[in-house]
């Protein structure tokens, strides 16, 4: 269950996910220098409009995508507050896949595997990058990219995983609709 994990924040304060039962959850692996960047600002909206009604958002910087999340997490976080305004809680930078990653996307990405790309502009770069290094690469779980996002329900069932070519629009009304 997801209330059994534990992050370290940008601070480096620990923070129990059991905190946060009965409340609906966002973690998006983020990073600063991507093309994606720029969904901060509809999930910092995301916080505005549902942090009150139970929405919690945890976001995790991660620099395996491109090396576009480098700096330190004091830097990360300078970046985000300045250039977007963020509010919600910031963790320490992190792996999100391979041997040294967070258990915690272990546990989400057994609970929702990759189930594709939905239509966007960067689609078809994506597809074409990752079918060059892995002919296979559809059919493995791992988070493809910056900015893939798991929404969690108020009991802690991770429900729907969206791969950062997803309309932040579908984002927004899965969690209307825990909310």
């Amino acid at each position: 269950m997801i209330y059994d994990y534990t992050l370290i924040t940008g601070k480096g304060e620990e923070l129990n996910l059991a905190d946060y039962k009965g409340k609906v959850i966002l973690v998006v692996n983020t990073a600063t220098g991507c093309g994606f960047t720029p969904q901060y600002a509809p999930i910092e909206q995301l916080y505005k409009d549902y942090h009150d009604k139970g929405l919690e958002i945890l976001d995790i910087p991660c620099n395996q995508f491109g090396g576009q999340a480098p700096g330190s997490d004091d830097e990360i976080h300078e970046f985000c507050t300045v250039h977007f305004n963020t509010t919600f809680p910031q963790m320490k930078k992190s792996d999100v896949n391979g041997e040294n990653e967070l258990p915690l996307y272990t546990y989400l990405k057994s609970q929702k595997g990759f189930e594709g790309f939905t239509d966007h502009p960067y689609k078809a770069l994506l597809e074409e990058m990752f079918a060059k290094a892995d002919p296979d690469w559809d059919k493995k779980q791992d988070i493809k990219w910056n900015f893939t996002k798991f929404v969690v329900d108020r009991e802690g069932n991770v429900v729907a995983r969206f791969e950062p070519t997803a309309d932040m629009a579908d984002v927004e009304a899965c969690i209307k609709a825990l909310l």
